[in-house]
């Protein structure tokens, strides 16, 4: 196609009708994807996901999506990796995991169409909070983001891009695990001008470097360090670096008024560089996460009640 009928990579304007749905907003913009607010003929309000990396194709004028002409064959099968991902998201429903409700072929790409979430991402949660977030909050959030968890990894699915930007806190509180990345990271392995897609600071080592070393236990860094980010309220080190020389400040050094022993021990063993060091399932993370009960505080000496009474103030009320 020649140059003169392509746009550079637009999103598809608002009012668009895609199908069944007509677009009112963009959500978010990628070197994969565009993600669109819209309405079905319902006027149901949906999130859709469109395949459109930006460095193998183009858009033209039409909407229709192509590939450049040496990029064929990577176009297509990250496109396949993508609805077969969409596929295999749709069997899932579990109210920790976004729900897939339709997905279908137009433009010559691939469209995921997801249920709409009501609410603000974790990473803006955190920093809103005017102090650092509870140890209660990190259980709790965690504990249930395990189970939507460990459902995505009974059907032999991986996200590969957990951070707090990808969880969504509902308005009543519950968490919900956006934005899977296992499709963008078949491309990144492949040799091709796609950039990188994971988030430094919270993609774990092997997506650096092996593909074949991805498991469980790579979410499960994801998770660590997204919960490193809830006590520092920043990323952690990227992991290629630490890779190199390890400079991250361990989490038992970071919060250690704040937060109890065992739960920075946690954070540390998810956040391990080398993987058969990590939580090898995110069952066994969960209930690490779930299982503890705080030390009571103890109870004070006889020496120390008594001590307590001459410490306290004397009131003498003056006579009339």
């Amino acid at each position: 196609m020649a140059k003169s009928t392509a746009t550079k990579n637009l999103a598809l304007p608002i009012g668009y009708q895609l199908h069944d749905y007509e677009i009112t907003k963009v959500l978010s913009s990628g070197g994969f994807s565009f993600v669109y607010l819209a309405r079905d003929k319902e006027k149901n309000v949906v999130a859709i996901k469109e395949y459109l990396p930006t460095s193998l194709a183009c858009r033209a004028e039409n909407s229709t999506v192509f590939p450049n002409s040496d990029d064929v064959l990577l176009f297509r099968h990250g496109l396949k990796c993508f609805f077969d991902e969409g596929l295999a998201l749709a069997k899932i429903e579990h109210k920790n995991i976004v729900r897939v409700v339709n997905f279908f072929r137009a433009n010559e790409t691939v469209y995921m169409v997801m249920q709409y979430e009501r609410g603000k991402s974790l990473q803006d949660y955190i920093l809103g909070q005017p102090e650092p977030v509870s140890e209660k909050f990190i259980r709790r959030v965690f504990g249930e983001l395990a189970n939507g968890l460990r459902e995505v990894h009974t059907h032999k699915l991986l996200h590969l891009d957990i951070k707090p930007a990808n969880i969504y806190i509902r308005l009543d509180g519950s968490p919900v695990l956006l934005d899977f990345g296992s499709s963008r990271q078949t491309l990144n392995e492949l040799p091709s001008k796609v950039a990188p897609s994971f988030t430094p600071g919270f993609a774990s080592p092997e997506q650096y470097y092996d593909r074949k070393l991805l498991g469980p236990w790579s979410d499960i860094y994801s998770i660590g360090a997204t919960m490193y980010s809830c006590l520092t309220r920043t990323s952690p080190m990227a992991a290629n670096l630490r890779v190199k020389k390890d400079m991250l400040t361990p989490a038992v050094n970071l919060g250690k008024t704040q937060y109890s022993q065992e739960l920075l021990s946690l954070i540390d063993d998810c956040l391990n560089v080398d993987f058969l060091k990590r939580p090898q399932s995110v069952f066994s993370l969960q209930k690490s996460l779930l299982e503890y009960t705080p030390k009571p505080s103890p109870k004070p000496s006889l020496v120390n009640k008594i001590a307590n009474v001459f410490n306290k103030p004397i009131s003498i009320k003056k006579s009339s």
